[in-house]
């Protein structure tokens, strides 16, 4: 039986400006009712491509089929079927999170008492019965985000975007967070595309991942394939700073594949860490080197994410290029809607 496909997506490219390139000819499939994830450093084009997938901003390129429609040919009618949750705070402060709920419904031209009847259903869903009448600025942050996932499905969408949709909340709220998510999988069958800056969170909940960086596709697959792709452990050996480079000395070493060196610390991946620690040890005193610290762990998502793109995935980092293009656009949109 074939695999039904609730995105697809082929050759997308976004260029602003003519000049700033923030996806460049990406090529992917997401199945119907599995969790993908689309991991990536800032400024990489995860939100560009969520933006044009979710018929925010139009591609200068490619195409683009979500739930069986082109998104840049029919625009609006992909939007009713979508439901999105954003990184920043959509809910209104000043409404109640029934009011929240109730003013959605309208948008989507959801009758009057149709509208009503969801926003009662998702409350519930979502625990928030005790607050619903209450403005949604008293809100805590997981009971806010909740609220928002209601909004989100308030047309009862066959496909969720979530754009980094746990940002900023406790374990705690996280935790919740995706027990709604689990939940509603199970129960309804939903398709969810999420960016996420939480590798545990990408690890556990979803059933296939793509690393994008610099605006490319660089790996996907399943979290196991793509940690079993690298192969033996990951030894992380840490030197004094000044001292000199001995990424030479550690590759020759037996059963080392790959060194890679950041700063002072050096990530090696060889088939047996617990044989290769003591002869890096005794490779490092003979060039005159120290070693502040070694640890040893089997591959990771993290390990994974370092290896096809050579950052750590929590690296701050100032805003790119792309985020300014993005930020110009949007206010340039703004001043056009004003006019």
């Amino acid at each position: 039986m074939a695999i039904k496909e609730a995105i697809h997506v082929e050759g997308l490219q976004k260029i602003y400006g003519g000049k700033v390139t923030a996806v460049d000819g990406i090529s992917f499939a997401v199945h119907e009712g599995e969790a993908f994830g689309f991991l990536g450093p800032n400024g990489a084009g995860k939100t560009t491509t969520v933006s044009m997938l979710t018929a925010g901003l139009r591609p200068t390129a490619g195409t683009a089929i979500v739930d069986g429609l082109n998104v840049g040919q029919r625009p609006e009618e992909v939007k009713r079927r979508i439901g999105v949750i954003f990184q920043e705070s959509t809910a209104d402060g000043d409404l109640t999170g029934r009011e929240n709920l109730e003013v959605a419904a309208g948008c989507f031209g959801i009758a009057y008492s149709e509208g009503r009847a969801r926003a009662k259903t998702l409350i519930e869903q979502m625990q928030l019965a005790d607050a619903a009448d209450r403005p949604a600025k008293t809100y805590s942050g997981g009971m806010r985000r909740r609220l928002e996932l209601a909004v989100g499905l308030i047309n009862d969408p066959k496909i969720l975007f979530l754009d980094e949709p746990t940002l900023g909340l406790d374990p705690q709220g996280r935790a919740g967070f995706w027990g709604f998510i689990k939940k509603l999988r199970a129960d309804h069958g939903i398709t969810v595309f999420v960016t996420t800056h939480y590798l545990d969170e990408a690890d556990e909940m979803c059933d296939r991942i793509a690393i994008i960086d610099h605006g490319k596709i660089v790996a996907s697959g399943t979290p196991t394939e793509l940690k079993d792709g690298l192969g033996g452990d990951v030894v992380s050996l840490r030197t004094p700073s000044g001292s000199s480079d001995v990424s030479e000395f550690l590759r020759s070493l037996t059963g080392v594949t790959a060194v890679q060196k950041q700063d002072h610390t050096y990530r090696v991946k060889c088939q047996r860490g617990e044989t290769f620690v003591p002869l890096a040890v005794a490779a490092c005193s003979q060039a005159g080197v120290g070693v502040l610290g070694v640890s040893v762990k089997r591959p990771s998502l993290d390990e994974v994410f370092l290896e096809y793109t050579g950052r750590e995935f929590r690296e701050e980092e100032g805003p790119t290029a792309t985020d300014r293009a993005v930020f110009l656009q949007r206010i340039q949109g703004q001043m056009r809607g004003r006019r």
